[in-house]
């Protein structure tokens, strides 16, 4: 058996918008920058996950959020870094060459603050070896862009069908969890050409110090995630679910997850995959533990492939 044929025959193989992954892990936008960085951590492998998403990209280099950028929360952490990253260009045709698209697929996240950037980030993507393209609207700590886009359904779609006229790549898009009406968001996003979506980006936070009477994070605001927005992130993915589920809309369950068991339920409330961050800044290795963990989940119940749980919720 060859080790292509040894991966599509493990239980944990499933396929994302035609595509064939590993493991259903996805290791999340910001969390792992651009993909060769975290590949240093003995143990590591990126052959232990489907797919990497690599640091949001916008049209030019941008320099971040001032700091404090980072604060540990209870249950969770706010960050806003501001999509600090070195401009597409650069992305494209310095670091895409290094990464072993042998080893795992590679997403790139589109981001940008016009519908134009957008476009032309998409269009330089779409001319290079990435397998995937995520489209972050709802990005919580950039004031200009992103977290606008993403709480209006009409403009989400918008900004979908802009990235869907620039590339054949599949496209994935990003929710936010601070909207209104969710399920209408991606129904609209469907219709506008996705391939699949990411459920949820963070959800929207602040942090205080009291004895000085200022923001602790440099720019106000910025997004929650960790164990906190689990409870949160599963609800979203069910309601997408059921939406997404009528047109074959594949889901990337994320929020929360540093464990086999949070991973399974994400799955059963309607995602394919599973994201996996704010856990690898704690535990490296997590990865190996919840696949290893899914694959125990799989034969306690007598399931020869992890497939088989999306969208088994009975409610």
């Amino acid at each position: 058996m060859t080790e292509a044929e040894k991966k599509t025959a493990s239980p944990l193989h499933t396929e994302f918008c035609g595509l064939s992954l590993n493991s259903p892990i996805v290791l999340l936008s910001g969390c792992v920058g651009f993909g060769e960085e975290y590949t240093r951590v003995e143990g590591y492998s990126n052959a232990d996950v489907g797919a990497v998403v690599l640091k949001g990209t916008t049209g030019d280099a941008w320099l971040g959020n001032k700091p404090h950028r980072v604060y540990e929360t209870p249950a969770g952490m706010l960050n806003s870094i501001g999509l600090q990253n070195p401009g597409v260009d650069k992305v494209v045709d310095d670091i895409l060459p290094e990464l072993d698209f042998s080893e795992t697929r590679f997403f790139a996240n589109v981001s940008g603050s016009t519908i134009e950037e957008y476009e032309r980030v998409t269009k330089r993507f779409d001319d290079s070896p990435i397998d995937a393209i995520e489209i972050n609207i709802s990005c919580p700590n950039v004031k200009e862009g992103g977290v606008h886009f993403g709480n209006d359904p009409e403009m989400s779609a918008r900004v979908v069908a802009a990235c869907r006229a620039q590339t054949s790549k599949p496209i994935i898009t990003k929710l936010s969890p601070n909207q209104t009406d969710i399920q209408e968001n991606a129904r609209l996003c469907i219709e506008a050409g996705t391939d699949g979506f990411a459920v949820i980006n963070t959800v929207m936070g602040m942090a205080i110090d009291a004895e000085k009477r200022t923001p602790i994070i440099g720019n106000v605001r910025g997004g929650l995630s960790g164990p906190a927005i689990k409870p949160i992130a599963l609800l979203k993915v069910h309601q997408v679910y059921e939406v997404a589920k009528k047109h074959n809309v594949p889901i990337i369950g994320q929020g929360g997850i540093v464990s086999a068991t949070d991973a399974i339920e994400f799955i059963i409330a309607g995602a394919s995959t599973v994201g996996v961050g704010t856990a690898l800044f704690y535990d490296p290795l997590v990865c190996k533990k919840i696949n290893a963990g899914m694959l125990d989940y799989l034969c306690r119940h007598g399931m020869n492939s992890v497939t088989q749980l999306t969208g088994t919720l009975q409610a």
